[in-house]
């Protein structure tokens, strides 16, 4: 299927066009209720490209009658015919892959080269991993000595909301809907405004694969109108949030007195910890890879590199170094490392904190200026990959999410002061630690007050393993068995024989 409205061959490769974003309301792809539309810009080259939904009350309680008369089906559906329609949803977007990942591009300004190398393999990932999970569920029963038999089992909740953010538009909108939808509840789902494209070709895709109308319900428009909407409708019996902490507590608030189930995956301050013991060139690569990747908008990008003193000279040098040889550029050159950031806002803010670093008496050591690429990308948000040190631990540089390619680099003596250093933080998602000493491994891993720890490595994921943060980072998990039991009730049934 051409899901494209227009397509031009330039130099560089592709741009796409599109004229108009629906939302996708009980099978059907259709203009916002109030005829309002937000313009959607390429980050890139900061055109317009697209007319996205500006979605109100109407839109949502549209989409919650949608969800809620296909609930009853859909939750008695069989886990075989869910499986199924899952992994079909999953093949389409396979045989899309160049063309969504095209999408992708234009939409967030990331390298070409990530979003066919890690958006769209992780969404295809993502739908048959919990395709195939729900088929090796199972439910629990106990025998007493009593002649009591209790047996429990797990029902969908369902109507159910997904809110995913920017940075990994199609990756993050299909790691929340493919459980939700799995355990038989019935979704609306909210992309952010700024990234609707994919989700939009998602819905075409879930039409061809002959989703049944209301099971997937996508409106999208801000989050303080559509999304503030469905975050307090009385259908929606949970809300599964990625996004800003602020924007976390004010979801959690809503759901309070609801008493709705909530699942919070927030903001993240991660430190990157390298012991002296480390090999240097090994690191090196993964170093940059964790800072800079995606612009540094992911949310487990590591930000504060702490490193023991004896590697700190030379692993600063290195570091540096390889961080000046990235390449920015357009973003559909293949050979782009660095794209634009998701909007000017952000780029204004994360200039702000560059700025910041420098007035808290912070030294640069490479980056800290916008770049500016010739030809179509010339009013693109394209900032250089930024390093400081003597940076104290408390400052604001060190303690308040970027989410740019800015990052810090801090001396330690010892583990006592590593792990003091890496727990500094109101938040508490990931960190990434490098000895190959492993008994010292064991003991700091266990130390951090981080809901995921990578030793020796970074960004490995096993979709079987829970997903989440500590602190300001989050409440719940997600992945694995978990994201299953966030979208279920439990009834537990006894008999006496």
């Amino acid at each position: 299927m051409q899901y494209i409205p227009k397509v031009e061959d330039i130099s560089p490769p592709i741009i796409i066009i599109m004229e108009e974003i629906n939302n996708y309301i009980n099978g059907e792809l259709i203009a916002p209720i109030g005829n309002k539309f937000i313009a959607n810009l390429n980050p890139a080259t900061g055109e317009t490209y697209a007319q996205i939904p500006d979605s109100e009350e109407a839109d949502i309680n549209l989409a919650a009658k949608a969800a809620s008369e296909a609930a009853y089906q859909w939750g008695k559906s069989t886990i075989q015919e869910r499986s199924a329609l899952l992994l079909k949803i999953a093949d389409l977007i396979e045989e899309n892959a160049d063309m969504l990942a095209l999408v992708e591009t234009n939409d967030t300004g990331k390298p070409i080269s990530l979003s066919k190398t890690v958006d769209i393999p992780r969404a295809v990932a993502n739908l048959k991993f919990f395709a195939t999970a729900i088929l090796h569920t199972t439910d629990r029963a106990h025998i007493s000595n009593e002649n009591l038999l209790n047996y429990t089992k797990r029902h969908p909740l369902g109507v159910v909301g997904c809110i995913s953010p920017w940075n990994l538009p199609l990756y993050l909108f299909t790691w929340k809907i493919a459980p939700a939808l799995a355990t038989g509840n019935t979704v609306i789902a909210k992309p952010s405004e700024l990234t609707p494209a994919t989700a939009f070709l998602f819905s075409k895709i879930c039409i061809e694969a002959g989703l049944p109308k209301g099971v997937l319900n996508i409106v999208h428009g801000y989050g303080d109108k559509a999304g503030a909407t469905l975050v307090a409708h009385k259908d929606v019996k949970a809300i599964s949030f990625t996004g800003g902490t602020i924007t976390g507590i004010k979801i959690a608030q809503a759901c309070a007195p609801h008493l709705k189930k909530v699942s919070l995956e927030l903001g993240g301050k991660n430190p990157f910890i390298v012991f002296s013991d480390t090999d240097l060139e090994k690191v090196i690569p993964i170093a940059i890879r964790a800072a800079f990747s995606n612009q540094g908008q992911i949310c487990l990008c590591g930000s504060r590199f702490l490193i023991q003193k004896e590697l700190y000279e030379k692993f600063k040098e290195r570091f540096v170094e390889e961080a000046i040889k990235l390449k920015i550029g357009d973003p559909l050159e293949p050979e782009t490392q660095i794209g634009s950031v998701i909007s000017q806002a952000h780029a204004e803010k994360v200039l702000g904190y560059i700025n910041l670093a420098k007035d808290e008496g912070g030294n640069l050591l490479c980056g800290g200026e916008v770049e500016k690429i010739e030809g179509r990308c010339s009013d693109g948000n394209f900032i250089r990959p930024t390093v400081f040190e003597n940076l104290n631990a408390n400052c604001r540089v060190n303690q308040e999410e970027i989410f740019g390619p800015m990052v810090t680099l801090t001396p330690f003596k010892d583990a006592s002061e590593a792990i003091e250093l890496a727990n500094y933080s109101r938040y508490g998602l990931a960190a990434s630690l490098w000895t190959d000493n492993v008994n010292l491994a064991h003991q700091f891993a266990a130390n951090l007050k981080t809901g995921i720890v990578w030793v020796n490595c970074w960004m490995e994921r096993d979709l079987r393993t829970p997903f989440g943060g500590m602190k300001a980072s989050g409440v719940g998990r997600e992945g694995g068995i978990d994201a299953l039991h966030f979208f279920t009730e439990q009834q537990n049934i006894c008999i006496k024989s």
